[in-house]
């Protein structure tokens, strides 16, 4: 597999459209693959974080208000539409950054109120602001924790991801199967949608 068919992959696995074939050897290709691993590791890392956050809507009226930014005078507005004409992708790469900026800001405007996420909380206790994993006690699947401290006293079956929180040291007793992720920086936010976005244009859909 080409590093360029291995990028579309990365991207299909990340939106669940990717079958069981197709994963095996996009696996097979990381493995053998430092670079792509690595440009794996941080779309996956990022993909958490958007889906830990609540769908944005574009602003009904952002139309009207790029029109409006236009040039009013006729002859500059079919220079504007020629120019634009000739250059299909820098356009759409420009409505793109205008959409993710809007975005980008109203994320910054919801609440900060502690999220958890994962198919077995059973056993997981909330104190305030801090999620505790008791000794002796299992989580089975992945953990996902927003805004929140994290301690593991007990065992973590699966994935624990913690977003724009504090992992606390792991206790003697701890045990994580799967990957520790944190997540504390917006910027990689930003960064997945920008290269899903390149990604796309470049290697398609």
């Amino acid at each position: 597999m080409k590093c360029n068919v291995a990028v579309v992959y990365m991207h299909d696995y990340l939106d669940g459209d990717l079958s069981r074939e197709d994963t095996n050897e996009l696996r097979v290709h990381l493995n053998g693959c430092p670079t792509c691993q690595s440009r794996f590791d941080s779309l996956e890392r990022t993909d958490a974080l958007v889906k830990a956050l609540p769908i944005e809507k574009t602003p009904e009226d952002l139309g009207d208000r790029i029109m409006k930014s236009l040039p009013r005078k006729r002859s500059s507005a079919r220079a504007w539409t020629s120019w634009f004409g000739r250059h299909p992708a820098v356009s759409a790469a420009a409505i793109f950054v205008v959409v993710m900026l809007s975005s980008f800001l109203s994320m910054w405007n919801q609440s900060r109120e502690l999220s958890i996420s994962g198919p077995d909380l059973s056993h997981v206790i909330i104190e305030g602001n801090k999620v505790i994993v008791p000794e002796g006690q299992k989580v089975v699947g992945d953990l996902t924790v927003t805004n929140g401290d994290v301690q593991v006293l007990g065992d973590i079956d699966g994935n624990l991801t913690v977003i724009d929180g504090e992992l606390k040291p792991l206790a003697s007793t701890a045990h994580i199967a799967g990957q520790i992720k944190t997540i504390d920086r917006a910027v990689d936010w930003f960064w997945y949608k920008v290269s899903s976005f390149f990604g796309t244009l470049t290697y398609g859909s």
